[in-house]
């Protein structure tokens, strides 16, 4: 098998969206206020898509000979150091500072793909949970599914729940594991369709590890809202979010083991969706308690451009010009007792 990785040009597509005023107007307001002189080299790289870059993930159960070595002509390098606390060894992602992306592979029934393209820092929250084999785990958020692959590249779970609460999202869900995991290990995976506010109260105490990859405002695709009357809608609902994520992290509590962790996390750099959240939950729920994950800041800040002065159970990676990744918020918890 041989797959020429040659480099998209520009994208077409991506160049001709247009900025969404109100919503860069929005940001340029709120962002300035919590990231002071940091907001403008982050505004720079989110504005310009044509600096972005993409990650790669390997399919460790899909036969790709020739692959890595390819990559590596083409300026590709690990992404992650093997420094970090966990990095299991069938993890193998691939990034480089050059922007553009190889191309996408297509779903195909029966044929598992050779790897994910994303963006790299999304891979953090699984590198935080810590997924070891035989766990019971919960991804709460799933869709569109990338997080729930990268677990299973780092271990076996004993039984994952991948849950989607939105119809078309959790279609996308299933096509996206099927597309990566071979059907041996599929039978470990259920793809449901709960509320994930009620997960807690239905499977009370049941998984060793959740993931709450909560529906947040995501930055770089707001800044390119094609219709202005959504993005002012977006933006007005942009208050509630946070009420949500609570709502879905208190949920996560309940479903989780004592002496179980969660990572929650966003693709946005909003404070009240990020830290003021897991402020409230920690100050609001006394079964759980914060964990440090400053080590694994420190293992991947060559790669990463981080925020200075978060706490050591938090991180919030900035999107820089050629780390152009992120931004990407992500936090640990440690259930200490019975809700």
């Amino acid at each position: 098998f041989f797959l020429s990785l040659k480099l998209e040009k520009k994208t077409k597509g991506k160049l001709q969206k247009q900025i969404c005023r109100v919503v860069l107007d929005h940001f340029e307001k709120q962002y300035t206020a919590e990231l002071g002189d940091a907001w403008s080299s982050v505004r720079d790289v989110l504005t310009s898509p044509w600096c972005w870059q993409h990650a790669l993930l390997l399919n460790r159960f899909s036969q790709s000979p020739g692959l890595e070595s390819s990559l590596a002509e083409q300026g590709y390098h690990p992404a992650f150091p093997a420094a970090l606390p966990y990095l299991p060894a069938a993890f193998r992602c691939y990034s480089r500072t050059a922007p553009g992306r190889v191309p996408a592979q297509k779903h195909q029934p029966g044929r598992l793909k050779d790897y994910y393209l994303l963006n790299a820092a999304s891979l953090l929250p699984v590198l935080a949970l810590e997924v070891k084999d035989g766990e019971d785990v919960l991804d709460l958020c799933a869709a569109p599914g990338g997080k729930s692959v990268a677990i299973l590249q780092c271990a076996c779970p004993g039984h994952f729940l991948c849950n989607e609460y939105d119809d078309l999202r959790s279609i996308w869900l299933e096509q996206t594991i099927e597309s990566f995991i071979p059907d041996p290990l599929i039978n470990l995976v259920t793809v449901s369709k709960l509320d994930g506010r009620q997960i807690g109260d239905l499977q009370p105490e049941s998984y060793d590890k959740v993931l709450v990859d909560a529906p947040c405002s995501n930055d770089r695709s707001w800044l390119f809202s094609p219709d202005p009357q959504q993005a002012v809608l977006r933006l007005m609902q942009r208050k509630e979010l946070s009420s949500l994520q609570f709502q879905l992290l208190r949920s996560a509590v309940k479903a989780l083991r004592p002496g179980g962790s969660l990572v929650y996390s966003t693709c946005t750099l909003s404070r009240a969706e990020n830290s003021d959240v897991i402020s409230l939950i920690l100050s609001s729920c006394r079964s759980v308690m914060p964990v440090d994950i400053s080590g694994m800041a420190r293992g991947v800040s060559q790669e990463f451009t981080l925020l200075s002065g978060m706490q050591q159970h938090e991180l919030l990676v900035l999107p820089e010009k050629g780390r152009a990744w992120g931004p990407m918020y992500v936090a640990k918890l440690k259930k200490v007792s019975s809700t």
